[in-house]
């Protein structure tokens, strides 16, 4: 037997198999699991049918099979599809109440930044990234030049510019943020 006529009998049998299990198995799913949750569980299912057609017990090697002989064992797949589901739902629900959890848990003396990226929302979108990749990763000129694909020189002096622009729309008198060193925003070669 050929390559292609063995996949065409396994295309064949797992067809077979398809058309004797898809409405018993969205019927038990229908009865377990929400309506949205069904079609992606059913999907799940005859994939791992497809994958361990071999295993499944009563389906010979033609296409026709005893409902009796190959639905528990389809149910049982199914089940197993359905509880992964549910847990993939519960981690991401789990997930989102953390992060929910974590916005509320802001301290109540929390400083405010809106000016701050009010302020760099006004930067161009290369000047923004310049600055943050500066800021906010810690990152000299030269780690910029190489993030962005441009020179150091092009970094330096776009840090500087938008760092003037930034100073002067805060209203800041001087343009040294804090926390930074004075010689941080130049170039070291």
């Amino acid at each position: 037997m050929t390559e292609q006529e063995a996949r065409r009998m396994r295309r064949a049998r797992f067809e077979g198999l398809a058309h004797l299990v898809v409405e018993p198995l969205h019927r038990y799913l229908l009865r377990r699991t929400g309506a949205d949750m069904v079609e992606d569980v059913l999907s799940e299912t005859m994939l791992v049918l497809w994958r361990r057609l071999d295993d499944v017990p009563g389906l010979g090697a033609g296409s026709e099979a005893d409902p009796g002989d190959v639905l528990p064992w389809c149910y049982g797949v199914a089940r197993g599809c359905l509880a992964n589901a549910r847990r993939a739902d519960g981690r991401r629900l789990r997930l989102v109440e953390r992060l929910v959890r974590s916005q509320e848990e802001t301290p109540a003396g929390a400083a405010d930044h809106s000016e701050l990226h009010a302020a760099l929302d006004a930067l161009g979108a290369l000047d923004r990234e310049v600055v943050r990749l500066w800021a906010w990763e810690g990152l000299a000129p030269r780690q910029i030049a190489e993030a962005t694909g441009m020179t150091s020189n092009a970094v330096s002096i776009r840090l500087h510019r938008a760092k003037a622009r930034l100073a002067d729309r805060l209203g800041r008198k001087d343009a040294e943020p804090t926390g930074h060193k004075r010689d941080e925003g130049r170039s070291s070669q």
